[in-house]
This record gives C-alpha cells, sequence and structure tokens, in this order.
C-alpha cells in the first residue's frame, strides 16, 4: 500500500477537491482550506481511514504529510 496515495484520496475527500495532490512535502501552508476544523477532520478521517489513533503529542510532531504518511507506517506495522 502507498500510504502517500492513500492520503491524497482522503485529503480529497475531507477537503472536497478532486484536483488536490499531496506531496511528502505539503504542508497546512499549502492548501487555503487548511485550518483547524479542518485539520481535526483530517485527522479523523486518517485515522478511520488506516484504523488508527494518534495521540494528541504526536500530531504536534507532524510538520508535513510526508510526517504523517511516516507515522501512519510506524503504526500500521507496530
Amino acid at each position: 500500500m502507498d500510504i502517500i496515495t492513500e492520503l491524497n484520496t482522503v485529503f480529497r475527500q475531507v477537503f472536497d477537491d478532486n484536483s488536490l495532490n499531496v506531496t511528502r512535502t505539503t504542508t497546512a501552508n499549502d492548501i487555503d482550506e487548511w485550518d483547524s476544523l479542518t485539520h481535526m477532520n483530517l485527522v479523523v478521517a486518517v485515522e478511520l481511514k488506516f484504523k488508527i489513533k494518534f495521540a494528541l503529542g504526536e500530531l504536534q510532531l507532524l510538520k508535513n504529510v510526508g510526517d504523517m504518511a511516516d507515522m501512519i507506517g510506524k503504526k500500521i506495522a507496530a
């Protein structure tokens, strides 16, 4: 499974934008609609998609989509 490809699908659903393409370096600054509420919706959608849970401290460590993908990969492998 390519986590970035799966995340792209989740991002498109959460932001309701089928033209959205995220990469490892994508940050909240790159997506105009990415605010605190959308961020929470995104976290919930990612947790449901990958059947994982993030701790609050973990979320604060994420600087971009690549960091999120790496953390998802670790949680899936655990």
